[in-house]
């Protein structure tokens, strides 16, 4: 199995990259903080890779702010923080294996959105934001509705009438009007995009690339832990967020001479509803059939993936792969690591079903990602 890119000479740090529309590319507007390109309806993402300077690292700052210098931020931004970053990389003993976990859902919220709502939130106070709203299946509505209560925004959330319980009552205490939507989790972000044709801020995790900055330095925490890039990064995905940042936080170290290769990613997601697996597997045209199939990895419930061609042009064939799980093999996994001193909700699960078909075939040292706490599920009766 191929072990990813190989080393590129290290490019000039000079030049940041630029948020474009990715049909038009059209710069993102100075003024106003929309979630689609008003020429064309494309969405934003980054036009280049992200920047990397070890020379530029504040220690004294914590957590995912110490590498504040490549998040595309001026100097004036505000830095909303709750103290995300800096989570723990833990062994795992399976298999005859190198195997370590990256608990990512020690952030404060719970889960690894946290890096992402961060930078988005920085972002979206910087550009006078008082009001905003997200859509979630519960994890992101979580995150956004705490940092928006640390930034002194407003906060609405549209969650599937379906989501976990604590997911639910954490968005409430954080102040945000929870609005709970009958149907499929596509059916909340329908929703979502209603009122933001009002004119409320759409500030969401899946079409914003604000946040990937924030979540890239999953990657850079993992360098500093290990002293090199691991051999394997498996993740969850659902709009594919968590994984392209870690591909894009790799890249900049790479791109910085820092590392040599990067890691071979794995992207894992429920059978049914793996739609970045089809993609992956048979070609993006693929994907227009999937269905939004009941799985209780909640997390990764999306028929839509927005960074879905960004994750396929960016993960080459030789350089990692998707896989998609059986619905009766997530809460097996999910005791399993729970038996081991490890509580994660299902949806973190998929990582461990994974791993225990396909430890013996990845590049070692091998890092999951556990992208939320045990504590935000639980079983419906």
């Amino acid at each position: 199995m191929g072990r990813g890119r190989l080393y590129a000479p290290p490019r000039r740090m000079s030049v940041p990259p630029i948020v474009r529309c990715t049909r038009c590319h059209q710069a993102y507007p100075a003024e106003g903080v929309p979630f689609l390109c008003a020429a064309c309806g494309g969405i934003y993402d980054f036009d280049a890779p992200f920047l990397f300077n070890p020379d530029a690292i504040d220690l004294n700052a914590p957590g995912i702010w110490r590498y504040r210098s490549g998040f595309g931020l001026p100097e004036d931004a505000p830095a909303i923080s709750l103290g995300e970053g800096n989570t723990p990389l833990i062994a795992m003993q399976s298999n005859g294996c190198e195997a370590w976990l990256k608990l990512d859902s020690l952030n404060p919220t719970g889960s690894y959105k946290d890096r992402g709502s961060a930078t988005l939130l920085s972002f979206l106070r910087l550009h006078g934001v008082q009001r905003a709203l997200e859509d979630s299946s519960g994890n992101a509505g979580a995150s956004f509705a705490a940092y928006a209560a640390r930034a002194g925004v407003a906060a609405r959330v549209f969650v599937p009438e379906a989501a976990a319980g604590p997911k639910r009552r954490q968005i409430e205490l954080y102040g945000a009007d929870l609005v709970q939507v009958a149907g499929a989790r596509s059916a909340a972000a329908e929703a979502a995009l209603e009122e933001a044709k009002r004119g409320v801020a759409y500030a969401s995790h899946a079409y914003l690339p604000f946040g990937l900055p924030g979540i890239a330095t999953l990657a850079y925490e993992l360098y500093a832990q290990m002293g090199s890039a691991p051999g394997t990064v498996v993740a969850p995905v659902g709009h594919g967020g968590l994984l392209l940042g870690i591909v894009r936080g790799f890249a900049a170290l790479q791109a910085a001479g820092v590392i040599q290769q990067q890691p071979y990613y794995v992207g894992v997601q429920a059978a049914r509803c793996a739609p970045l697996w089809l993609g992956f597997t048979q070609g993006i045209e693929a994907m227009g059939g999937v269905q939004e199939g009941q799985t209780v990895a909640e997390g990764v419930r999306v028929r839509v993936p927005m960074r879905a061609e960004a994750i396929i042009r960016e993960i080459l064939p030789q350089s990692g792969t998707m896989v998609a799980i059986e619905e009766e093999r997530i809460l097996p996994a999910y005791a399993d690591l729970a038996a081991r001193g490890v509580y994660v909700e299902p949806t973190s699960a998929l990582v461990w079903a994974a791993y225990g078909a396909m430890a013996e075939t990845l590049p070692q040292p091998v890092v999951m990602v556990i992208s939320g706490a045990g504590l935000k599920y639980y079983p419906q009766q």
